[in-house]
């Protein structure tokens, strides 16, 4: 895994997120990230962003909704999966560290409500580049473990071995 930001949220950002005009919708987007706000602003200004973007950095909220791992904060839940249910399914890569995950929040007035969450698998439908090429393809993803591919814009190679499509932006 390449430091900075995750990989994989980032691409999910990349692929679908940025086209989107929330505003009409009486809708917002924002990340959150447990990495320190001055490496997020470092981070979105390497990559040209300027979207709305917190950190999570000494807060329990990723371990509330169940993205981090650390049994020595909270008990390995992920994907609705506790640790053992996870290990019976060879999921054993989902039992430390952070992970994918996206959950939606009602605001009303000065109330907000949890309204959604989803994980791993449950994320590809918001990425047009899994359903609308990769997917349909013979060799399909072609990982053994999910987004391996995936590299931030720019840290990818010119060859196409080392991104399995050979994309490139």
């Amino acid at each position: 895994m390449a430091k900075g930001a995750r990989i994989i949220c980032i691409f999910r950002y990349r692929a679908q997120f940025r086209s989107i005009k929330c505003v009409a919708y009486d809708t917002s987007l924002v990340l959150v990230s447990r990495a320190p706000l001055a490496k997020i602003d470092a981070f979105k200004k390497r990559m040209g962003w300027n979207l709305p973007w917190f950190s999570s950095f000494g807060s329990d909220f990723n371990y509330d909704f169940h993205v981090t791992m650390d049994e020595a904060v909270a008990p390995i839940m992920y994907n609705y999966l506790n640790k053992e249910e996870l290990k019976q399914k060879g999921e054993t890569w989902f039992l430390e560290g952070e992970q994918p995950g996206v959950s939606v929040f009602l605001r009303d007035g000065s109330n907000i409500y949890h309204t959604y969450s989803t994980y791993t698998r449950g994320l590809d439908i918001l990425m047009n580049t899994y359903n609308y090429l990769l997917d349909l393809t013979p060799m399909g993803r072609n990982e053994s473990s999910p987004g391996e591919w995936v590299r931030h814009h720019d840290r990818y190679q010119d060859d196409s071995q080392n991104s399995n499509c050979g994309c490139t932006e």
